[in-house]
């Protein structure tokens, strides 16, 4: 860079302020209160997230999974936004390998925190080909991959439509013995 490039590059960025957190994770839910485990880099999962070729589903096609064994009430109550989300994923303008990495992190995060209900925004294109339908495309296949997705489908309209998907995990081994607790005490 020369000086005038400089010059030039200090009065077009003299008013710009840097953003502070630019994280794309919202956790909805307050942080557990349980000192996190520590895990050696060594024994974090690789990411077994699948790469390369993909079926693209047409933009117009909403997206929708259950998992077997799991009831049509639940899908369709996911479906209506009567969960309460726990965590959020901002996935917009990124690319697939970046979004592949993010969804991957923000998947094991929130098992070991025990969330259940999440939505990933992944953005609409304008046609088939766009990159955030790619994106789509992507999560849709993603998300089938993790044994913890019990569902998902296509979010409500306040939660970005088309462009989000909500996704229902598996309890916990630990949710399920609270809750076993919590009824058999209601029953006493």
């Amino acid at each position: 860079m020369n000086l005038d490039d400089e010059d030039l590059f200090r009065d077009a960025m003299g008013d710009v302020t840097p953003l502070k957190d630019c994280a794309n994770t919202q956790w909805l839910r307050a942080p557990s209160t349980k000192a996190p485990r520590q895990q050696p880099h060594d024994d974090a999962p690789d990411n077994f997230l699948t790469r390369g070729f993909l079926e693209i589903i047409p933009r117009d096609t909403p997206l929708e999974y259950k998992a077997d064994g799991i009831q049509q009430g639940v899908l369709d109550k996911l479906r209506l936004g009567k969960y309460t989300l726990d965590a959020s994923l901002n996935l917009l303008r990124q690319p697939v390998e970046t979004c592949r990495q993010s969804l991957f992190s923000f998947m094991l995060e929130a098992r070991k925190q025990g969330l259940r209900n999440l939505l990933i925004i992944h953005g609409k294109g304008r046609d088939d080909e766009s990159h955030a339908n790619i994106v789509r495309s992507y999560v849709a296949r993603w998300l089938r991959q993790f044994d913890d997705v019990q569902t998902f489908c296509s979010a409500q309209p306040q939660h970005g439509g088309s462009g989000a998907v909500y996704v229902g995990l598996r309890k916990t081994d630990r949710a399920r013995l609270d809750n076993r607790e919590r009824h058999a005490k209601r029953s006493r």
